[in-house]
């Protein structure tokens, strides 16, 4: 195979179906495709996504497996209980960047153990909207400082694992509230605020050594005001990659897209285009694959790079430049970026971190319920980054603790306090929210659940950014399992 096919092979990052690999992606490893992503479908064990990965590194000994793991919320790991591990917010709620660089190395090694070379994580992106629909969570915090420690413990955590970091999602992501998996996000910023507010965290990052860097499919008419970060080489080029002396942040890793898929991009340019686009803006590797995971996507991308070269759209040393870094980064995990010696595990650092995010405010006489109590579970829709296949909640847990503890889910359309209300029967109710300063008929069900049962307990598992109500108001700033597992050892009183 010639070396421009092998270099349009090399800058892909695609996804699959299945636990194991199908031969189609073998043999593309063969000729040239050196990273694949890996996603909560592709994993049922650790012990099944070790043979995955090492069935991978039968073909390329140092091809670059990346995966979604921020903990928290997003978890492809654990997809189907819940993570160990707190996200951002919970994290810099405590405020600790020891906690948070102890919680990203063990992340980090475990993923390091099943073959998992590449985290597209951390989210450095600032909160500065509570209305964001795909972020909160996922961020460290509103402020640009908190947010750049804990960016920077992150990634010292996570690479000192030898995984790499890949920063997200570039040049911020906060300030909007548009899921760029829907639609195109528009930030009014100027470039004065963009400086002192979303580049803060990504300072902080390249500062720390980050080896990745996640674009946004995000528009900044301040920045370029035609073009989406992804594709903008005002954004790219001459911010993220320009030298400080410049203005720019001095970046001379590897610049990762966000999902080409996403209807920000798809929908406007389509996935041929826009792979094009973002290589000759300055990125280096395309991913593709939460949505559209097969051979036929995969041979479409290099076919169309391809032909942009051979059309003088794309400058081939752009291409070769990308795929130079693409494999750059490869000999890095497979040689200097392996794990410092004494990398213990720490399987309890991630339930350490959630019992300390937690914020308590309990309402004078309150008791640790002692008896079973009934879980209304308040869901909303959940956006794509984290799913709608991993639990959360507190009723597994509370069940545990409290035996005979029932859960009933309710969505915006059978929200009903007397339906609640009739199933609790004489239990204590345990009112479960995620964001309910977001979603007015979640707000609407607790104040009559409130109404009717002042003895109701109320747990927070999104933005704490309602004032606390109920008898116990117990705020986890995230719903990872060890969030709900530290909640219910409050309410139950098996904790301080």
């Amino acid at each position: 195979m010639d070396t421009l096919t092998r270099d349009a092979l090399a800058v892909l990052q695609p996804g699959f179906t299945g636990t194991t690999a199908p031969a189609w992606l073998l043999r593309r490893i063969g000729e040239g495709l050196a990273s694949v992503g890996l996603f909560g479908r592709n994993i049922a064990s650790p012990e099944q996504l070790a043979g995955l990965t090492a069935q991978l590194r039968a073909e390329r000994g140092d091809v670059l497996v990346a995966i979604d793991e921020e903990g928290g919320d997003v978890t492809r790991l654990e997809v189907r209980t819940g993570s160990s591990f707190p996200g951002n917010l919970a994290l810099g709620a405590v405020d600790d960047t020891a906690l948070t660089r102890a919680v990203a190395r063990e992340l980090g090694r475990r993923l390091a153990e099943c073959g998992v070379n590449l985290n597209w994580a951390p989210s450095a992106d600032v909160n500065s909207d509570p209305d964001n629909p795909v972020i909160g969570v996922r961020s460290f915090g509103a402020d640009p400082h908190l947010v750049a420690r804990h960016t920077a413990a992150y990634v010292e955590g996570l690479q000192s694992a030898g995984v790499a970091a890949c920063t997200k999602h570039f040049p911020g992501h906060g300030d909007t509230a548009v899921d760029s998996h829907h639609d195109m996000p528009r930030i009014d910023a100027g470039l004065a605020t963009l400086h002192e507010r979303e580049l803060v965290p990504f300072r902080a990052a390249v500062a720390a050594g980050t080896k990745a860097v996640m674009s946004a499919h995000i528009l900044l008419p301040a920045l370029d005001p035609g073009l989406p970060a992804t594709l903008s080489p005002a954004a790219l080029h001459g911010l993220l990659r320009a030298p400080v002396a410049d203005g720019g942040l001095g970046f001379d890793g590897l610049i990762v897209t966000d999902g080409m898929e996403m209807r920000a991009i798809s929908g406007t340019y389509g996935i041929e285009r826009g792979s094009v686009l973002a290589l000759a803006a300055g990125a280096d590797a395309i991913c593709v694959g939460g949505g559209l995971a097969d051979e036929d996507t995969v041979l479409r991308l290099r076919d169309a790079l391809v032909a942009a070269v051979r059309a003088g759209e794309l400058p081939e040393e752009r291409l070769a430049d990308a795929a130079a870094r693409v494999r750059a980064l490869a000999r890095w995990t497979s040689g200097e970026g392996a794990a410092e010696e004494g990398t213990a595990p720490a399987p309890e650092v991630g339930l350490t971190a959630a019992r300390r995010a937690l914020r308590v405010t309990a309402a004078p006489g309150h008791e640790p319920l002692t008896g079973p109590a009934y879980v209304a579970a308040f869901t909303p829709l959940a956006n794509i980054a984290v799913g709608d296949e991993t639990p959360w909640g507190v009723g597994a847990e509370l069940a545990r603790l409290l035996p005979g503890t029932e859960t009933g889910t309710y969505g915006r359309e059978a929200a009903r306090p007397a339906e609640v209300l009739a199933a609790a029967g004489g239990r204590r109710i345990v009112a479960v929210v995620r964001d309910a300063h977001r979603h007015g008929w979640m707000a609407e069900a607790l104040d009559a659940l409130l109404a009717a049962r002042p003895d109701t307990v109320v747990v927070e598992m999104g933005l704490n950014a309602a004032p606390p109500r109920g008898a116990l108001h117990v705020a986890t700033h995230g719903a990872a399992r060890v969030c709900g597992v530290a909640a219910a050892e409050v309410i139950a009183g098996a904790r301080d």
